[in-house]
């Protein structure tokens, strides 16, 4: 796939890796979560896929419950969340969720990752129709699943497309069936190892590995913010 994929590849993993370690922004994660649908995740679909997410990542139980009594306190809030869109080196779109108690703080900060290697961010709602936003789980393809049945089985609840790539099953929905395909995985008692919503672009754009280079100098800013809790792009 060529020398530019695999740059992709590396950093995208370096950058995961980093981001998984980083249980704050997990446990914010959790904390808006229970705020925004109550403490208690089994009525809470987006609490406990939040939970299930930091499990995944080995956060301790003391934490999670920590996130879990700071929602229901005074702090949480504070908690607003917040999405900005912009453009960075090379025409790459960027679009950003934050969970943030200071969003003076927050827009200050991406204004300048973009300012520094020449982007800019542009009116939240411009980058809509560039996105599709998709509910994804993924879980590893054990002995004696079939994803054909599956695939069959799932589309009542929402399920547009089904891959697997080594060995773990990814699932595709629209984000809004997010909690009815979630139920009908628990149902079936299938162990999801990660859940969550993206942004996936309608026309990924291929970068050379130089432009890769100065795009990931971007990136690596925004996800180092503690307000950032996820990015998307349109890099294929």
């Amino acid at each position: 796939m060529g020398r530019a994929f695999e740059y992709r590849r590396a950093a995208k993993e370096k950058r995961w890796d980093k981001m998984s370690k980083v249980f704050p922004k997990l446990a914010k994660a959790i904390t808006v979560a229970a705020k925004e649908g109550g403490a208690d995740p089994d009525l809470n679909s987006r609490l406990r896929t939040a939970i299930q997410n930091a499990k995944a990542q080995n956060m301790p139980k003391d934490n999670i419950d920590a996130a879990l009594k700071r929602a229901m306190g005074k702090d949480a809030d504070n908690f607003v969340e917040i999405l900005y869109e912009g453009k960075g080196p090379h025409g790459v779109l960027v679009v950003i969720e934050c969970a943030t108690d200071n969003p003076t703080r927050t827009i200050a900060n991406v204004k300048s990752y973009f300012n520094k290697v020449g982007g800019a961010l542009v009116p939240t709602g411009s980058l809509d129709f560039m996105f599709s936003r998709k509910a994804v789980f993924q879980f590893e393809l054990k002995e004696g699943m079939n994803t054909e049945e599956m695939e069959l089985e799932l589309i009542d609840a929402g399920l547009e497309d089904i891959e697997t790539n080594e060995g773990i099953v990814y699932l595709y929905a629209d984000y809004k069936d997010f909690g009815t395909l979630n139920q009908a995985l628990e149902d079936k008692g299938i162990e999801v190892s990660k859940a969550n919503l993206q942004r996936i672009p309608n026309t990924p754009i291929e970068f050379t590995e130089e432009q890769l280079e100065e795009i990931d100098k971007l990136l690596d800013k925004i996800e180092d913010d503690d307000d950032i809790q996820a990015v998307f792009t349109n890099i294929a």
